[in-house]
């Protein structure tokens, strides 16, 4: 399989019967990761397949949605006002807290098979949406191929998830990089601009909810969440004014050997030659760098943004009191049935029905000492 540019636009112009546009940045970013996905990824075969697909799959899907505004030219009227967005670095609850308050049927959240394949698969998707099947066997696929991610993230299908995926429709987003040891390429892309990525992401986000007005959903405000957000608070702000975000908080200890895991789980299956003490300490010094972005944005007070933080601790010991301080600063009413939806979503969804996650720091050459003066200036203001 060819990871090149020219050989994958062909292709997904092929299969989805259409003219792909792609702007110069967006052809530059493209070049770049399918350079690095070839040189430097150490990939198996396993991998090349797994990029090729997804890539393509992407392309075609950037066809396919400017057809269907073309078709339905409403799609561009929807607005995507004072979204709830849920950040923090991951394994700090924000899955927990984002699947328990988007259990409220009042609000309006991006479901895994949405943000993997936004373009339904048919006009007649109100009835029937095969995207549900194809995600449902990715995922199997998926916990197949690393059978511990069932341990270290819940993955559903059918769940609430990040629009992280929708990011990656634009190439601006960490998702290659969770599949494949991608250092060079990721620092090249945390350079660049990023509000071309967002704006693309508010294009998914008007096409998604067009589709579930078509489904009958009323919901107004959305409820997003990605740890994502953490890097670039000022395209957020410029994309999303108004919006209200909660950052959660975890010591990064329990975080980053957590972390290290997942990633090296993730790409595990399409390499031979991981180093998974390289891919932890990548991501380690990412968060990082992430963290000290936000919180130099939160003191600039023209931000247009407001945050209220959260302690996974409090979120494991009080969770209805979090959920009401969530209420309260969202501006919502916190009804009965609201929090009735979300006890019946909680009661089918405890962390005891999974497996237990085990690692160590040492596994991935960390340590508490580097761990603590690593991330010094987020401790210093959150601990």
């Amino acid at each position: 399989m060819d990871l090149t540019v020219s050989s994958l636009k062909q292709l997904a112009e092929s299969e989805a019967s259409g003219s792909l546009q792609l702007s110069p940045f967006e052809s530059d970013i493209l070049h770049r990761l399918t350079e690095a996905l070839s040189n430097s990824a150490q990939l198996n075969t396993a991998g090349i397949s797994f990029h090729h697909q997804r890539l393509l799959d992407i392309l075609k899907n950037r066809i396919a949605i400017e057809q269907w505004v073309a078709k339905f030219p409403e799609i561009n009227d929807e607005h995507i006002d004072d979204p709830i967005i849920v950040v923090g670095l991951p394994r700090t609850g924000t899955t927990l807290l984002h699947r328990t308050i988007a259990a409220d049927s009042r609000l309006l959240a991006p479901l895994w098979y949405e943000v993997r394949n936004p373009v339904p698969l048919a006009e007649s998707f109100v009835e029937r949406d095969d995207r549900i099947p194809k995600a449902e066997a990715e995922v199997a696929a998926i916990l197949s191929a690393s059978p511990e991610l069932a341990a270290i993230h819940p993955m559903d299908a059918t769940a609430p998830d990040e629009e992280i995926m929708l990011l990656e429709h634009s190439f601006m987003s960490t998702v290659p990089e969770c599949y494949a040891f991608l250092p060079e390429f990721g620092n090249w892309l945390y350079e660049q601009n990023q509000t071309p990525g967002y704006a693309y992401l508010y294009r998914l986000l008007q096409f998604l909810q067009w589709q579930k007005r078509q489904r009958g959903l009323t919901g107004t405000r959305w409820l997003l969440k990605t740890p994502h957000h953490l890097h670039y608070p000022q395209a957020l702000a410029t994309t999303f004014p108004g919006a209200k975000v909660i950052q959660t908080h975890r010591h990064p200890l329990e975080v980053i050997p957590s972390y290290g895991s997942m990633m090296c789980a993730l790409a595990a299956p399409f390499t031979d030659q991981l180093d998974r003490a390289a891919m932890a300490m990548h991501w380690a010094h990412k968060w990082q760098r992430g963290l000290n972005t936000t919180i130099a944005a939160r003191a600039d007070e023209a931000l247009e943004l407001d945050y209220l933080d959260l302690a996974f601790t409090d979120l494991l010991v009080d969770p209805k009191g979090q959920i009401e301080r969530v209420y309260r600063f969202i501006n919502e009413n916190l009804t009965e049935r609201a929090l009735q939806e979300m006890a019946a979503w909680q009661a089918l969804n405890t962390r005891e029905s999974r497996p237990e996650h085990h690692y160590t720091l040492e596994e991935f050459g960390l340590s508490e000492g580097l761990i603590n003066e690593l991330f010094g200036h987020y401790l210093s203001h959150y601990f």
